[in-house]
């Protein structure tokens, strides 16, 4: 592995786009973009601190906010409120992925993970493209980072604390339907946070507690693996670079905000793959 960028509190939500990688810090609450390279820039910041990102089909970007439980769209201006979500989800928001019509898929916790309450199930937030929102049947437990096939058809989602990826079936009008388990691993040994999908149907799944990155096969066969250097976890991935082969990595010591915030122990990391991303985001 090589090290992108050093310094971060938190990140999470990393995208390839334009040539360049964007990451959120959410304990900074920034959102900032990378050069191949490893030059920085500060483009947003988020006060409630931002996860996921995803870009809409004119081009604009949105981006959760999760302490406010919100979705903001950003133009290159000041962010506006795209979708307030308080109301359907109780605990914070967190990843998201943008569908090819604009229709956004919200993750949230269910439950408050800093006070260490146990899991309990939630629902993933479907985000209508002119912003209207409701909850998408299908109890999940703290649904994560989420990825879409190249056809549209199906979205996968991480259930951080459920040891498994969930499915559904993406219909023409965005909406999402037959919640089915994709793969799943044993309780305790696996708790997979931001994914994202490659072109042979494989996800990399970061895991949040394994202090590594895994590659899974529909059904849960583990195709790869990546241990992380030592005192490091690994919380989000995302394949990306000019040949989509450039695997990168979100990692920090933990994930409490307690250590987290203003520890400046966050890095980014880089591992070359042989098989490119596909899908979205």
């Amino acid at each position: 592995m090589e090290r992108l960028l050093a310094g971060g509190d938190f990140y999470e939500g990393p995208r390839w786009h334009d040539g360049r990688w964007w990451v959120s810090d959410f304990y900074r609450r920034t959102v900032t973009t990378i050069s191949p390279d490893g030059a920085a820039e500060e483009v947003l910041r988020v006060d409630g601190g931002p996860s996921g990102l995803g870009w809409m089909p004119d081009g604009s970007l949105l981006v959760s906010s999760m302490a406010t439980r919100q979705v903001l769209r950003w133009d290159g201006g000041a962010p506006t409120l795209h979708a307030d979500l308080s109301s359907l989800c109780p605990q914070p928001v967190n990843d998201l992925v943008v569908g090819p019509r604009g229709d956004a898929y919200v993750g949230n916790f269910g439950f408050d993970l800093m006070a260490r309450e146990e899991p309990r199930p939630t629902q993933l937030v479907h985000v209508h493209a002119d912003g209207p929102a409701e909850r998408v049947p299908g109890d999940l437990v703290f649904p994560n980072g989420a990825v879409i096939t190249p056809d549209g058809a199906l979205l996968i989602v991480a259930e951080t604390f459920g040891a498994r990826l969930s499915a559904f079936a993406v219909g023409a009008d965005g909406s999402l339907s037959g919640h089915r388990v994709w793969a799943e691993l044993e309780p305790g040994t696996f708790a997979p946070d931001g994914i994202t999908l490659d072109a042979e149907g494989c996800v990399w799944a970061a895991d949040a507690t394994g202090g590594r990155v895994v590659r899974v096969a529909e059904g849960g066969e583990i195709a790869d693996e990546l241990a992380m250097p030592d005192g490091l976890g690994c919380f989000a991935s995302q394949l990306g670079g000019d040949d989509g082969r450039t695997l990168l990595l979100c990692a920090a010591p933990d994930f409490f905000a307690a250590k987290r915030a203003g520890a400046g122990e966050a890095v980014l990391l880089t591992s070359q793959v042989a098989v490119p991303h596909a899908g979205l985001p």
